[in-house]
């Protein structure tokens, strides 16, 4: 088989697409009848150095992805797999990836190491291969310097495949040696040096305890600043790396250093190549985000002894560091406000900037304003374009009080300049900096208004000029009048846009409608601008609302009929279909309540027609806009919609069956809700069907974890619209809400990210039984909730008592307790008494600040007062 085994890899490999067929077949069958012989052969064949390097590199890859896969389910069902194997086959594998490692060819060694790494993540954490980290270490001291290049890449693949928990302590401190060793300007071979250096980068999640430790710490320190002045320049690039890496991972202890990271990152951003330098401008901005991260906490205010104290290091560095990330503003590239996904250092230094204010606030503005001041009138486009970006770049963080007297002083000038700026780059910040003007500084809550009476028309009119501008300008000025809009979202009956509001529509589709409005993202801009300018309208502009919706009927009808469409204008056709049913999902909300609805819902019928032919379209983007559009069109026909239920049944079923794009399937759970709501008990006859899917759905391994608690919610929303008919339901969904609830309860030790998802999901189950207690609410089947009662009080208790609970847990579990009362009343009197949640958790929503918890809080408590006193 070993030289069937090398043909097949080559075969695999070639431009005659039968004979590739033919290999990918027979690779197929190969691995279904002998897995054990069919991994075995690829790793023999990757540690062969008598076989080509292509068929040697294709196995390897063959190999870790035989080991590992992107989805959770897919790669549970490897792991196992690989764990079912025979002892012996594994121990030849493994054995077979250990000598790839002094193959002398690099890229052969590359990919034994990074399957070695997915070995190590699947063995290690069950206690196999313990002798794995040992006979890499003794590698280490191995010359030829090949060796230990890819020894020192193995442990940093291994280092980011395994948790740390995994590794003995002993263990790391010779792996971090081993590594910080390789690092040391002593070490001649580069190859070396830059393979340590990226194996740190991977190792540090491992060096809590040597980073604990001052002399190990030190010595880390210095070794990784000693590697940014390398000759090399890839070594200096990945060593600024680690320092980003360090700056997140262990922010508090940098104070010692910071004085000579300082130097050194200046150094690099003024002098060196582009891919250090950016690396140098990163490390400034992970400080920035710790500390925004550290003052959004714990609010600005440290008690004396803080947990987890703000150095201040961006604050002491101002007068250094500003200066430094402007001068990179005045390095723009000629073409990069046309290239959506570059860059540079100037772009660096800019965003650099911005998270400086956010982080120091009013602090910056002296130290920016004479740069702007001298720079701004500038012949030199770029010095112009610089002066704009800086301004633009420190309007969020400082206080409207501070930049009020500034930006009213400069909106004039900048509404000049997008007229009359004859460069292309100096429009199109000016129109950025304008819309981050609107952003931040224009709205309700802010007390002087920079628009006014006075320059609302001019406002308006520039930009409106500016939307014929070149496509990279028209999409930032339609992003500045989104933001004009939205300022205007709670203005009451009369707002200052009502006179130019048609205007303004008639030329958002202009720009929509241009030849050139795929470039720079510009339709999606003048459609998203759109939106936000009806969301904002007022009712004395909803005739011009109404006239718009045929407009936007069309051209959806338009691109349905458009037909043989290459592949690359399907993708636009589907993307413009995606915001043609945002547009009228945004036109169903405004117009769907009256005194509109009556002449809107006779459009209606046609409208669904169009969405029910979108789903016709394979797309995800435009699947997912038009459930969002029929959910909205649903609340506002109420029970009327169910006339179109027998027709839109099936695209019901097939959202709630696409767990691939689970976005998809997440909106359609969302749009099963609104349909509840709208045609309460009329939903009857299409409930069995759509909650057969949701409990499989939740059954399923493969469905995004995501999607679950919008599912749990549904049973919610389905109880409440037909109530005493969920009888038949209960047997299936109590047991799941239930084992859901014990997963759920106890959370402690998870990081925000696990805190926040179990939140969401407990708030789906308590959503899920406030709606089922609602539901059968006054009916005789009320008892059929007693037994469970039990089980909900408990559930309450745990997660109160867990302290981890978000404002919106809150607020639903206490209106649970009081749904729990309401209905059952005194069957549950007793146990609700003997619970915490009705004593110590309801006082504390009782004097919460948050008036919702609290109206929900006494609710609750009457509840309970009936259900005790009965």
């Amino acid at each position: 088989m070993a030289m069937e085994v090398t043909q097949l890899l080559i075969n695999a490999q070639s431009i005659d697409g039968t004979v590739r067929k033919h290999a990918e077949e027979s690779f197929k069958q190969f691995q279904e009848q002998n897995l054990a012989g069919f991994l075995l052969s690829l790793a023999g064949e990757l540690a062969n150095d008598e076989k080509p390097v292509d068929s040697r590199k294709l196995a390897g890859l063959i190999l870790k992805n035989s080991l590992d896969a992107k989805e959770q389910h897919r790669k549970y069902e490897l792991v196992q797999r690989w764990l079912a194997l025979d002892m012996s086959s594994k121990s030849q594998i493994k054995a077979f990836l250990l000598k790839t490692l002094s193959s002398p060819v690099p890229d052969v060694r590359s990919t034994a190491s990074q399957v070695i790494a997915k070995v190590a993540g699947i063995e290690l954490p069950q206690k196999q291969w313990p002798e794995l980290i040992v006979s890499l270490l003794s590698n280490i001291h191995q010359l030829p310097a090949h060796v230990k290049q890819a020894t020192l890449e193995t442990l940093g693949y291994l280092c980011e495949e395994v948790s740390p928990d995994v590794v003995e302590q002993e263990h790391v401190n010779k792996i971090l040696t081993a590594v910080v060793q390789g690092m040391n300007a002593a070490e001649g071979n580069n190859d070396v040096r830059l393979a340590a250096t990226r194996a740190l980068y991977m190792a540090l999640g491992f060096a809590q305890a040597n980073f604990n430790n001052d002399m190990e710490r030190d010595y880390i320190m210095r070794v990784v600043c000693e590697a940014t002045l390398s000759p090399e320049v890839k070594i200096r690039q990945a060593a600024f790396e680690c320092l980003v890496s360090i700056a997140s991972t262990y922010y508090e202890k940098l104070a010692h250093y910071m004085q000579d990271i300082f130097n050194i990152t200046a150094k690099a951003v003024r002098e060196d190549d582009e891919s250090v330098a950016l690396q140098a401008i990163e490390f400034w901005s992970s400080i920035c985000d710790e500390e925004i991260d550290i003052l959004e906490e714990y609010g600005g205010e440290f008690a004396g002894d803080s947990d987890v104290p703000c150095f201040y290091f961006t604050k002491q560095a101002l007068p250094g560091l500003v200066p430094l990330l402007l001068e990179t503003l005045l390095k723009q590239e000629e073409d990069q406000d046309l290239d959506e996904g570059a860059w540079n250092i100037a772009m660096a230094g800019g965003t650099c900037l911005g998270l400086v204010a956010k982080a120091v606030g009013d602090d910056i503005v002296p130290h920016v304003m004479p740069f702007i001041e001298e720079k701004i009138s500038k012949p030199d486009w770029r010095e112009r374009e610089a002066a704009t970006y800086a301004f633009g770049s420190i309007l969020e963080g400082p206080s409207a009080d501070r930049l009020m007297a500034i930006v009213n002083a400069a909106l004039t000038f900048m509404l000049n300049a997008l007229t009359n700026d004859p460069s292309n780059h100096v429009k199109d910040t000016t129109a950025w900096t304008l819309g981050r003007i609107f952003e931040f500084l224009h709205g309700s809550t802010i007390e002087t208004p920079i628009i006014t009476q006075a320059n609302c028309q001019q406002i308006i009119t520039v930009l409106i000029q500016t939307m014929k501008d070149a496509p990279n300008v028209a999409e930032k000025a339609c992003g500045a009048l989104y933001f004009l809009a939205q300022g205007y979202e709670d203005i009451g009956p009369n707002s200052p846009l009502t006179p130019f509001f048609q205007e303004i529509i008639k030329s958002l589709l202009a720009v929509a409608h241009r030849e050139d409005a795929t470039e720079s993202r510009l339709r999606t801009a003048a459609y998203e601008a759109l939106n936000e300018v009806v969301r904002c309208s007022t009712d004395e502009t909803s005739t011009m609302v109404l006239q718009l919706v045929p407009v936007i009927m069309l051209e959806l009808h338009n691109t349905l009929e458009r037909e043989k469409l290459s592949l690359d204008e399907r993708e636009k056709q589907n993307e413009l279909q995606g915001l043609l049913c945002g547009c009228l999902q945004v036109t169903i909300q405004k117009l769907g309540s009256e005194p509109t609805k009556y002449v809107f819902m006779q459009s209606a019928d046609q409208m669904m027609g169009l969405f029910l032919r979108v789903f016709g379209c394979r797309s995800a983007t435009a699947h997912e806009e038009a459930m969002l559009a029929i959910g909205a069109l649903a609340y506002a026909a109420g029970p009327d919609f169910a006339k179109y239920m027998p027709e839109f049944y099936k695209y019901l079923e097939m959202g709630l069956q696409n767990f691939e794009e689970y976005q998809v399937c997440a909106v359609t759970v969302g749009v099963v809700g609104d349909i509840c709501r709208a045609l309460e008990d009329k939903v009857l006859p299409y409930c069995d069907g759509i909650m057969t899917q949701l409990l499989k759905d939740l059954s399923s391994n493969q469905l995004h974890r995501s999607v679950k608690p919008p599912i749990f919610s549904c049973f919610g929303d389905i109880a409440l619209a037909i109530g005493e008919d969920f009888e038949k339901y209960l047997r299936y969904s109590m047991p799941m809400l239930q084992s859901a609830a014990e997963l759920s309860a106890h959370s402690s030790g998870a990081d925000d990210e696990m805190t926040e998802y179990t939140n969401s999901l407990r708030n789906g189950i308590l959503e899920a039984y406030s709606g089922i207690f609602q539901g059968f609410k006054n009916s005789p089947k009320t008892q059929l909730l007693i037994p469970f009662a039990p089980h909900i009080l408990q559930f309450l208790d745990s997660i109160y008592m867990e302290k981890d609970m978000d404002e919106v847990v809150m607020k639903t579990a206490i209106g649970v307790l009081g749904d729990l009362a309401d209905t059952l009343g005194s069957h549950v009197g007793g146990l609700i008494q003997q619970s915490v949640s009705s004593k110590e958790f309801l006082n504390e929503c009782l004097s919460s600040e948050d008036h919702t918890i609290k109206e929900a809080a006494e609710w609750a408590k009457h509840a309970i007062t009936r259900a005790i006193s009965v």
